[in-house]
């Protein structure tokens, strides 16, 4: 018995070892990553000048035309990351003042995001290569029930989460392949799609009174003297319970409705997501509106 023990100590002590030198393996090939994603883009950055960054989920990645802020004269990039929630975005600036960013104007996307308050563990799992090398990436993770065996257990979180940052997604950091995630500063235009789904029901949905993760944000705007713009996204007209903005607007009376400014079914790919012509349209009218001056 004695012997079966000692070897059964020895091979979980091999165990570890290999997990922790694959770890840090792993992390250290993502600590060279700069050009397949925006988050890894932001945390291996050097200080960066921007006179607008966006912020949100795929409703700021599809909806918001960077270049068209850029042929305004305005340092633009659209940091919206599709599947995302704010506990991604609040995440994301906060990497941003770290890495020294100056930004004059933060416009953040923020309408159906506001129902929750947890993280979405796809877009989540792409900041967790560098949660030992970044106090925020681990103090903004602290919260979340896992939180012990991502940060204790070697290995365990490129385990898990293999499909976002596992062997497959080190491999094409090495061969050093781009992704279209950085292309056209950021956004990310959709088209008319025939299957397209033109309708969608938010009646039970329901605006937090208090998203941490939207106060966060908020707040660091202030702190750093960012002018912050927050912005409901138009949604196509066969949406059931559009009296969802207005209870957005009532606790939040800070954020600007323009759900309504792109409504007819042509400018939409989905009910959720406006088309390159409708983001255009749309685009056009934020610039009118915030930056004409």
């Amino acid at each position: 018995m004695k012997r079966f023990l000692i070897y059964t100590a020895k091979i979980f002590f091999v165990i570890v070892l290999i997990a922790i030198a694959l770890d840090g393996l792993y992390t250290y090939v993502f600590l060279q990553s700069k050009n397949r994603g925006k988050i890894e883009t932001v945390f291996n950055s050097k200080p960066q000048k921007y006179d607008v960054v966006i912020l949100g989920s795929s409703r700021a990645n599809n909806h918001f035309v960077a270049q068209m802020f850029e042929d305004k004269g305005l340092k633009t990039f659209n940091y919206g990351m599709s599947g995302g929630h704010l506990f991604e975005a609040s995440l994301l600036l906060k990497l941003m003042i770290e890495k020294k960013y100056e930004i004059k104007n933060l416009i953040l996307e923020a309408d159906l995001n506001l129902s929750n308050d947890k993280e979405s563990e796809g877009v989540s799992a792409l900041f967790l290569p560098y949660i030992h090398n970044s106090e925020i990436i681990k103090d903004h993770f602290m919260s979340q029930e896992n939180f012990n065996e991502l940060y204790y257990i070697p290995f365990y979180r490129y385990v898990k989460y293999e499909t976002k940052i596992g062997s497959r997604e080190v491999y094409k950091i090495m061969k050093e392949e781009r992704t279209s995630t950085l292309n056209n500063l950021g956004y990310y235009p959709l088209v008319k799609h025939k299957n397209g789904n033109m309708k969608n029901n938010i009646v039970n949905l329901n605006p937090l009174p208090h998203n941490r993760y939207y106060e966060e944000i908020k707040n660091i705007c202030k702190k750093n003297k960012i002018n912050f713009i927050a912005l409901m996204t138009p949604m196509c007209e066969n949406v059931v319970g559009m009296n969802y903005f207005d209870k957005v607007k009532k606790k939040y009376p800070e954020i600007h409705n323009y759900e309504n400014v792109v409504i007819e079914n042509k400018y939409f790919s989905s009910c959720g997501h406006m088309n390159d012509t409708g983001a255009r349209l749309f685009t056009a009218r934020v610039l009118k509106d915030f930056f004409n001056k």
